[in-house]
């Protein structure tokens, strides 16, 4: 699974924005549709804050190994296959629409990519409700409140 760390810095609801330094792990990322880019190497990543942090805590988040396996297959093995078989049908469908068939071709890959954003599109936004591939905040590292204050006499 891969893991970041960062701060809480604002709690919103049941909801926590957390600021992770951006790794090279982010560019591939599938969930990063839940997080906000600030800068070249910060972001804000909204989680739900299930731990009950608070602001200044120093968490773990982790997106399940599955998921990002799962969204991968998806995001990019499914435009492909549908681009191929575009092509094929609208290849052999060229002589019965009295096309081309490099035409043909080209309009039924286009139009099967159409398609296969859409489906993409709508899977989207049924996983968004749900939450299966969001980052998950796991464990509380350092939490502020927790930590001796001055003046204390532990």
């Amino acid at each position: 699974m891969p893991t970041e760390e960062g701060i809480v810095k604002e709690i919103k609801r049941k909801k926590a924005m957390v600021l992770v330094t951006k790794t090279s792990a982010c560019d591939h990322c599938g969930s990063r549709g839940s997080c906000h880019i600030m800068s070249d190497r910060e972001m804000v990543v909204e989680v739900a804050n299930d731990l009950d942090a608070k602001v200044g805590d120093l968490v773990r988040l982790q997106v399940p190994s599955g998921s990002l396996l799962k969204l991968s297959l998806l995001v990019y093995f499914l435009p492909v296959v549908l681009l191929i078989i575009g092509a094929y049908v609208g290849g052999a469908w060229a002589e019965s629409l009295d096309l081309q068939p490099t035409l043909a071709s080209i309009i039924g890959a286009g139009l099967a990519m159409g398609v296969a954003f859409y489906v993409l599109r709508w899977f989207d936004r049924g996983e968004q409700a749900k939450g299966d591939y969001r980052p998950r905040m796991t464990r509380i590292l350092f939490s502020e409140s927790s930590s001796p204050q001055p003046g204390d006499s532990k």
